[in-house]
């Protein structure tokens, strides 16, 4: 059923996700005129506060969070804030909540950020106050489980409450615009898709590295570590849009049908096709930083670093690995997916001093967003041993490319997206079952070896056999 809501309920409202990111975003939906004028916000959480305290948390968390010049339309935006204070582990406070949301014209949207321990209290909560009608969707942010049987309790749960259709399962790498602009790059210009193939490409490589460490996340990151940290979700989401079939139609059903099949072609990983880490003291930017164990407090054998080899089993991509890598600590904060295309099959230059690289397509995600081809082409000038030839870069830079345009908040187009009811870039059941799956059986077999992280200095690029992975089949990683 599709409606835009008039009433968006916020679950962990005075957490800081709400307050990095959702608070943030709506302000700036708002103040772009993005939303509708009688879109209602109700923040919910344990905290006790008024409607007013609300507005004054809400506010304070705008004024950190904003850069300046983007706090326009602050009273309008705080007009539209309601709270009511819940312990969302007990069915007596939900019939205040379902007063407080009122009746709403159109529809509901939920936001359910909290403990995944809290989603089946939460479902039965909601049920009990009648707030899961046929015009209320529900929106669930990650982590969804920490295994397939978890993911499973936690969707049947939800399931039992609200049809797939009205489920919005949120990866915020989804949201972000040159994630986007994969999407624009494949499918709205003929030029690539006739050479994306194993044909054509030699590997892919998919780089999600951070420079910080636990961050106030130790508890969460001690039991989830790289691999359900970042592996499951947001890097098997863009290699599953690397790899996917062109859809028949830019919708919710086509683009997702697309990317489930590239999960179900992921080939089992074998014990020699992944590394772990975890990082010890070193320095970041020129700063002494301690090591996983001293910032946690104790030992622990949690990999604050993977990488993986991994196959895609179908007619396109049978024989091209991608490379995974993800890790904190690195030398510098950066996603990338680069696409290295295989080299001529013959150099008309050989014996003539020209040295041929191979083209490359390098997606930058964050922190830049930018698209980098490097071509071969002549060194201006004279030599006697005859034409010297370079890779040089086409660069696309977002920002040049675009100017004056804002940068969002990847939030920012996902929130939208569920008031209106738009599920394309969410994720489905299916998908999150297969990413599960898929990981379940690597950290099975870490366990089955008796694998243990190996160790790397922070500030740099993980352990050497993490170098050695790639090397062995002759890729350097990009760097």
């Amino acid at each position: 059923m599709s409606f835009t809501a008039d009433r968006l309920l916020l679950f962990g409202a005075t957490g800081d996700l709400a307050q990095r990111m959702l608070l943030p975003s709506l302000f700036a939906l708002d103040a772009d005129g993005l939303l509708a004028p009688d879109l209602k916000i109700i923040g919910t959480a344990r905290s006790e506060m008024t409607d007013g305290e609300y507005r004054n948390f809400a506010r304070a968390a705008l004024e950190k969070y904003l850069p300046a010049d983007r706090r326009g339309r602050m009273a309008e935006f705080m007009n539209r804030l309601a709270y009511q204070t819940l312990d969302a582990t007990t069915l007596e406070g939900y019939a205040d909540l379902a007063a407080k949301v009122g009746t709403p014209q159109r529809g509901l949207a939920i936001f359910l950020s909290t403990a995944p321990s809290l989603f089946g209290p939460t479902i039965k909560g909601l049920q009990s106050a009648g707030l899961t009608g046929e015009n209320v969707r529900m929106c669930l942010e990650k982590p969804l489980g920490t295994d397939l049987a978890s993911s499973r309790e936690i969707n049947d749960a939800v399931a039992g409450a609200f049809p797939e259709s009205r489920i919005f399962r949120i990866d915020h790498y989804l949201g972000k615009e040159t994630v986007q602009n994969l999407l624009a790059l494949r499918f709205a210009n003929i030029m690539f898709e006739p050479l994306w193939n194993a044909a054509h490409i030699d590997h892919v490589q998919i780089t999600v590295a951070e420079t910080v460490g636990l961050e106030g996340r130790v508890a969460f990151y001690d039991d989830a570590g790289a691999i359900r940290d970042m592996v499951q979700n947001h890097m098997l989401q863009l290699l599953a849009l690397v790899a996917m079939e062109p859809p028949a139609h830019f919708d919710a059903t086509a683009v997702r049908d697309e990317k489930v099949k590239v999960l179900r072609a992921l080939r089992k990983v074998a014990s020699n096709e992944t590394v772990t880490g975890q990082y010890r003291a070193g320095a970041i930017g020129g700063q002494a930083v301690p090591g996983y164990d001293e910032e946690l407090g104790k030992p622990s054998d949690t990999e604050t670093f993977v990488a993986i080899k991994a196959h895609v089993d179908n007619w396109r991509w049978k024989g091209v690995p991608f490379y995974l890598r993800t890790g904190k600590r690195m030398p510098k904060r950066v996603t990338e997916i680069v696409i290295q295309f295989r080299c001529v099959p013959h150099s008309i230059f050989a014996g003539r001093g020209a040295t041929m690289q191979p083209n490359r397509l390098v997606i930058g995600i964050q922190p830049e967003e930018n698209i980098t081809l490097s071509l071969m082409a002549k060194v201006p000038g004279l030599d006697r041993e005859g034409l010297r030839l370079r890779a040089v870069p086409l660069n696309i830079a977002m920002p040049d490319a675009f100017s004056g345009a804002v940068r969002r908040i990847a939030y920012e187009r996902l929130l939208l997206d569920l008031v209106e009811g738009d599920q394309t870039l969410f994720v489905r059941r299916d998908e999150v079952e297969a990413q599960w799956e898929w990981v379940d059986a690597i950290r099975g077999q870490w366990a089955a070896d008796g694998l243990t992280p190996r160790t790397y200095t922070a500030g740099s690029w993980g352990p050497s056999a993490a170098i050695a992975l790639a090397e062995r089949d002759g890729v350097t990683w990009h760097e």
